[in-house]
């Protein structure tokens, strides 16, 4: 996230109301163990008083550096700021206190007893209310309005995810989880800020997040996978998209539809027809976005597990495909052909800016002749999957 005054305020409001949050969970805990004796309450404030300042100012940081936008990552930052605030506003309190003779090991002992019930109540204050209170107000603000990616982090059994086009091979998870990390630092770097969908433990494939929802200016469409094994994963995303404030509205069945099928140009809506989308998902998308404004037209798709496998467009319209992936070029007023077949795949990220997989460069060289600025990374382990760099996305605008 870059350094604003909206999101320094909205950083600020949130460490305010964990720091206080911490402060009330803690002074009750110290006030029920004492058998609700009030003057336990005044006892626990004075000594404490800088541990909830460290909280106050570490988590105003973190809320500054986006390290707030997903639960996860909140609760590393719980964590670690609870443990420094609390064991130095303990170690503070006794210090005064005569401990000669006392072992590492006892004064260590007693940090830790003190600091417990803080810990806890930091901890849980962070992770529970900073990247909700956070959403909500950068919404409030307007300074999500155009800047948000959504994202998914890579499920532990990714490499059972689904192959349909290509022949399967052997996925690399660490190697995985370190391209997912990169890919969502370029997303970060160029200014969208992203925002996490709750990873699952058993979708394997759910770090695809694109086919999963279709925005629609400030209206999300959640999508009815057309593979059985995807539809769990609608849940998770739908919860993300309504923090962010939007509107929802859904394809239900028996009419499937994956987001990865739908290409936005535009007023102009394409959408595949092919293995994971039907007639009746377009019907009823058709129906959703002719009230938005947008026109939509069906393309059929056979050679690709996608649309968008095949092609993807630039900022001004042009689609660029790997013609042996598309049915139909003659079916898009200007199509641009591209060399390789994982050059097809471009996040727009700004007038100029394109995000693109770095197993293209022949492709990338050819959009910098363009006048375009390329950014590309290295998702291979994805691409063993049919993935590519729109999959790992959903850009809220």
């Amino acid at each position: 996230m870059s350094f604003t005054p909206r999101n320094a305020l909205a950083s600020l409001i949130t460490a305010l109301v964990v720091a206080l949050t911490t402060l009330g969970a803690n002074s009750l805990a110290y006030f029920l163990v004492a058998q609700m004796k009030t003057e336990v309450i005044g006892q626990v404030f004075l000594p404490y008083l800088p541990s909830y300042l460290i909280v106050l100012v570490l988590v105003f940081a973190a809320g500054i550096l986006g390290w707030l936008s997903s639960r996860w990552v909140a609760l590393g930052v719980g964590v670690v700021a609870s443990l420094v605030a609390g064991f130095l506003g303990t170690y503070l309190s006794i210090a005064s206190q005569d401990l000669s003779g006392a072992s590492f090991l006892q004064i260590l002992g007693y940090l830790f007893a003190m600091s417990l019930f803080f810990i806890v109540a930091g901890t849980a204050a962070t992770v529970t209310e900073a990247p909700v209170l956070m959403r909500r107000l950068l919404q409030v603000a307007g300074g999500i309005s155009r800047q948000v990616a959504l994202v998914r982090a890579p499920a532990p059994n990714l490499a059972d995810g689904l192959v349909t086009h290509i022949k399967r091979k052997k996925v690399d998870l660490d190697l995985a989880n370190d391209q997912w990390d990169a890919y969502v630092e370029k997303l970060n770097a160029c200014g969208w800020q992203t925002v996490e969908v709750e990873p699952s433990q058993t979708l394997a494939d759910s770090v695809f997040v694109e086919d999963t929802v279709v925005m629609l200016g400030r209206v999300a469409v959640i999508t009815s996978p057309g593979a059985t094994e995807r539809e769990a994963e609608i849940v998770a995303t739908e919860k993300a998209v309504r923090e962010l404030g939007v509107k929802v509205e859904r394809i239900s069945k028996p009419g499937t539809l994956d987001g990865g099928d739908v290409l936005k140009i535009g007023s102009t809506i394409y959408v595949g027809s092919g293995g994971r989308t039907n007639g009746e998902g377009i019907r009823q998308f058709r129906a959703i976005a002719i009230k938005l404004g947008y026109t939509v037209v069906a393309v059929p798709v056979t050679k690709a597990l996608h649309l968008k496998t095949a092609v993807t467009a630039l900022p001004d319209g042009t689609v660029i495909g790997y013609e042996p992936l598309v049915d139909n070029t003659a079916l898009f007023p200007r199509f641009q052909p591209v060399p390789e077949a994982h050059g097809t795949a471009v996040v727009v990220l700004g007038p100029e800016l394109l995000l693109m997989s770095a197993a293209a460069p022949k492709t990338a060289a050819l959009l910098e002749s363009l006048g375009y600025q390329v950014i590309t990374v290295d998702i291979s382990e994805f691409e063993k999957l049919e993935g590519c760099v729109t999959c790992l996305s959903v850009r809220v605008r």
